[in-house]
């Protein structure tokens, strides 16, 4: 079963096989972590994201999938793009999110990451409640059949902590 473990921090200065960035599906940078990865690991990075734009995803990534570039100069050796859902008030996107964990995951099976940081996807700009994407993220990972060894969920702020802490017990409890 993964590990997981909970840090309040910078998600670009943890040293791990896999970064997930919380992306836009451009993949060509944006705000919030995005916008952090993209510029704490360079030019490499959007230099990679470019290439796919070209190649294989020419209308950008759809949400809930996830795929792999460089790290650049960031303290890992992939970063894994994926594509949160916009928050809504009338229609349950709770799959889609989920998806973006499960995803995420089978590219670090691919790529043989054992360690990967995760962001509070979609909890930003893109206005998901904290505690429910605590949960679903909390849940998604525990349930996934991976051969990631440890999942870091890195936090922004206390708040955030508090919401995955709390998560994270819940899914401990009989």
């Amino acid at each position: 079963m993964v590990r997981i473990v909970l840090v309040q921090g910078d998600i670009t200065a943890e040293a791990v096989d896999a970064i997930v960035n919380a992306a836009n599906s451009s993949l060509l940078g944006g705000g919030g972590v995005d916008g952090a990865i993209h510029r704490k690991g360079g030019p490499e990075i959007l230099s990679a994201c470019q290439d796919l734009r070209r190649s294989h995803y020419g209308k950008g990534l759809a949400t809930g999938q996830a795929v792999a570039t460089t790290a650049g100069r960031l303290p890992a050796r992939h970063v894994i793009h994926t594509v949160g859902p916009v928050w809504s008030r009338d229609e349950d996107r709770s799959e889609l999110l989920a998806s973006c964990y499960r995803e995420s995951l089978r590219i670090a099976d691919e790529l043989g990451d054992r360690t990967v940081a995760f962001p509070a996807i979609s909890t930003g700009i893109y206005g998901w409640p904290m505690d429910d994407g605590a949960r679903i993220a909390v849940r998604t990972v525990r349930a996934a059949r991976t051969d990631v060894e440890e999942v870091r969920f890195v936090l922004f702020d206390a708040e955030a902590y508090a919401a995955f802490e709390a998560a994270a017990g819940e899914s401990d409890a009989p």
